[in-house]
């Protein structure tokens, strides 16, 4: 039963409520939170939306949307109100509109001209007192985006778009915005009825080679935290949609993975993506009543632990005491960190249940196996059912990066070898009879192949206009 996964996620909140399954650009499908490795005096909050891109998804490519606030909220007092709220916004700009291009060469950098789509987006920092704004201010405006990952042939070295897109803040803190792979790493496969009662099938990442939306902020922890007394964070994200009338209605919502996907039923998963963790306690029985357990029971015949689940509630809404826990918390769902434990050289996947106290559910580090560490949890390792259960997916398929912003280059729209008339080089630009032509050809034959072009589509133009006044005719006969 080692490599059982019953039900414990969609790609951690990857269409996870009815409604926003439906709205993908604001649907939020992952938050991260952990003291960064290289820079152990800050903290990264990695938040993604977007699920399921798939790389040769043009030519319209995948965007932030311009309607949305995208918020990274923090409770540093543990009273389920946040107390810091960093919101970003995004504009898209087009060069030449007359054209179908998401690019209309090689493009070498953020600001090449053959880049025809592009996004920019601006961070305002918000300071709440019991969730009042008592002042907010603008960090930095017109930050490029770093733009889906075309291909080989269209960015030949996406790395240094990457680069690009890295952007020094005030007070020594870095934000970044663009395509990155998914980092969550799961079978997917449990939906169909649990795999079936079969297992022989597991450990197959059904989430490899998609790409999501990224927006990763680091900043020093002095910041962010209450004190040096009182260094846990609570953090979750938003994504708030302005609707006809001009006013922005909260449609998603994300701290904790996993809890709207397989703790909420159906009947609250969109009141839960519009609600606040200050209202949490009208989902507390979905906590304490599990249903993810009786399931298992029914399906794999491994007991169900005892109801309430006060363990869960521990956990999921009010961090673990000694750990993760502030002071008079009042249970919400939040993603809690003690940002006082420093990070280790050599992280273990399961995170706490393994010793390692700087994972989750302390945080969430990008390697962290939250699938297996939480469905162990649900099963009762913490109350005496010890148990080995997982999903044989153990870490991502790609590695992730030793610097900010963390996550795994974007998988590339052209997956397979260069088109037919490219080479390695930056050999094509703008001319479409250059892109048409293989690599080298000579001048005589490029306007050979043009002349040819020309003569095949007037040939073309002839055809069309015989067929159009045959259909005129035929309208007219009577039967």
């Amino acid at each position: 039963m080692a490599t059982l996964e019953p039900g414990a996620a969609s790609a951690s909140s990857h269409r996870e409520a009815p409604l926003i399954s439906g709205d993908p650009q604001y649907d939020n499908t992952d938050v991260y939170a952990f003291v960064s490795p290289d820079k152990p005096d800050s903290t990264t909050i990695v938040a993604n939306w977007i699920p399921f891109e798939e790389p040769g998804g043009g030519p319209n490519f995948y965007q932030f949307a311009e309607d949305a606030q995208y918020d990274l909220h923090i409770d540093n007092n543990g009273d389920g109100q946040g107390d810091l709220l960093y919101r970003f916004t995004f504009k898209t700009h087009v060069k030449n509109k007359k054209s179908f291009l998401y690019n209309t060469g090689v493009v070498d950098s953020l600001d090449d001209p053959d880049l025809n789509v592009t996004q920019t987006y601006d961070i305002e920092l918000f300071r709440l007192k019991y969730g009042k704004v008592q002042y907010k201010t603008k960090v930095a405006d017109d930050i490029p985006v770093a733009p889906s990952n075309v291909g080989k042939a269209s960015m030949p070295n996406y790395e240094k778009l990457r680069d690009q897109a890295v952007y020094k803040l005030p007070g020594d803190a870095t934000a970044f915005a663009g395509q990155a792979d998914d980092p969550f790493f799961a079978d997917l496969r449990v939906f169909d009825l649990l795999y079936g009662g079969n297992l022989t099938e597991v450990g197959n990442d059904t989430l490899k080679g998609y790409n999501v939306n990224s927006i990763a902020l680091q900043v020093p922890t002095e910041l962010i935290a209450e004190s040096s007394h009182q260094p846990v964070v609570g953090i979750w994200s938003t994504t708030q949609r302005r609707n006809a009338q001009g006013y922005y209605s909260q449609v998603s919502r994300l701290g904790n993975p996993l809890v709207n996907e397989v703790v909420n039923p159906l009947k609250d998963k969109d009141k839960f993506n519009a609600s606040s963790p200050s209202y949490d306690g009208q989902f507390l029985k979905n906590v304490t009543n599990p249903e993810l357990p009786k399931l298992i029971e029914a399906i794999y015949k491994i007991p169900a632990p005892k109801e309430p689940r006060n363990d869960l509630v521990d956990v999921f809404l009010k961090g673990v005491k000694g750990l993760n826990q502030p002071p008079h918390v009042r249970p919400a769902e939040e993603l809690r960190l003690n940002t006082s434990i420093k990070p280790t050289d050599s992280p273990k996947r399961l995170g706490v249940l393994d010793g390692d106290n700087a994972g989750f559910p302390n945080g969430r580090r990008l390697t962290d196996d939250v699938i297996d560490a939480s469905l162990q949890v649900v099963e009762g390792e913490l109350v005496g059912s010890k148990n080995d259960l997982g999903d044989a997916v153990d870490k991502n398929d790609k590695d992730f990066e030793k610097s900010f912003p963390y996550v795994a280059l974007p998988t590339e729209g052209s997956r397979g070898p260069l088109a037919k008339g490219t080479s390695g080089g930056n050999d094509v630009r703008n001319q479409l009879g250059d892109a048409l032509s293989p690599a080298g050809t000579s001048g005589s034959d490029n306007m050979s192949l043009i002349a040819g072009s020309a003569g095949a589509g007037a040939a073309g133009i002839v055809l069309i206009g015989a067929a159009l006044m045959w259909w005129r005719r035929m309208r007219r006969r009577a039967y």
